[in-house]
């Protein structure tokens, strides 16, 4: 039993001294690609920038959509003579101005 002991400890000590000294390696190759973050962050700011107007019109077309979707579901239910048209109406349309509002909102808010 103490053979298998020894063999446990020594095997957890050589994967300890494994994980130390791939961490150290790491850490070091790491170092050695270190960059300016400032311009970094500039740089991703632009870009996320640039996608704003392409993310607002395509939130404007997913409203759209979504608008044309629900007056369909609106007029059949209508037409069937459901008691809760006037809840699903309420809500598809709320959905379609959520979606312009969030839309307008970021574009102010970014300053884009």
């Amino acid at each position: 039993m103490k053979k298998w002991n020894w063999k446990l400890k020594f095997f957890w000590r050589r994967i300890t001294r494994l994980h130390a000294s791939l961490l150290l390696m790491l850490l070091f190759s790491v170092g050695g690609y270190g960059q300016d973050g400032v311009a970094g962050i500039n740089e991703a700011n632009q870009k996320v920038r640039s996608y704003f107007d392409a993310g607002t019109e395509l939130m404007y077309a997913v409203g759209a959509i979504l608008g044309l979707i629900g007056a369909v579901k609106v007029y059949q239910k209508w037409n069937a003579g459901d008691p809760d048209t006037g809840k699903v109406a309420a809500a598809w349309f709320g959905s379609c101005v959520f979606l312009v509002v969030v839309a307008t909102v970021i574009k102010s808010f970014f300053g884009v």
